[in-house]
């Protein structure tokens, strides 16, 4: 499967779901997130990098994403300050009372700035470490630290506190 164009029909059949899912987990927009992905996905089909498997072609295709989406951010917030998006209403207009937690997450990250969300969505989502964020924000880890304090600190009353022991002690690890 070492073929280029097998690998990324492959990908494109089987990994578009999860790339759509972490592309909306940063964006917060489901049409941002579907440029994003096309984007990422023609940018990595143009590379020429060996890639031996779908599973490392979709790594790549995540990789681009979250490259793409970190300068989109940088040219936004060149241009004009972040501004804070409004609290969201208990209930929207057309939405029923009864969210699935998955609804929830998604309103709630949407409160946040689009920084805070990428960070949030890195950390949590993706996994990555605090210098891991950093290196590919170019930003300083204390900066990152900022922003993930800021995004817990907006999510805590939407979603409740993560005061669970064992989660503080690997976050403390981690960080």
């Amino acid at each position: 499967m070492g073929d280029r164009p097998d690998v990324v029909a492959e990908v494109y059949r089987h990994a578009l779901p999860r790339l759509g899912a972490y592309a909306h987990m940063l964006t917060g927009d489901p049409e941002a997130a579907d440029a994003l992905v096309q984007a990422a996905i023609v940018k990595f089909g143009a590379r020429r990098r060996r890639v031996s498997d779908a599973a490392h072609a979709e790594a790549a295709v995540r990789a681009e994403i979250r490259t793409i989406h970190i300068a989109t951010l940088r040219r936004r917030f060149r241009r004009t300050r972040v501004k804070q998006s409004p609290a969201l209403p208990d209930v929207v207009a057309g939405q029923s009372a009864s969210a699935t937690p998955a609804d929830e997450v998604a309103g709630a990250l949407a409160t946040l700035t689009p920084r805070v969300r990428a960070v949030v969505a890195m950390y949590y989502w993706e996994d990555l470490a605090v210098a891991e964020i950093a290196s590919a924000m170019r930003v300083s880890e204390g900066t990152v630290r900022g922003l993930l304090d800021e995004g817990r600190t907006a999510l805590a009353p939407l979603l409740g506190n993560d005061d669970e022991p064992e989660r503080l002690a690997i976050m403390d690890v981690r960080s």
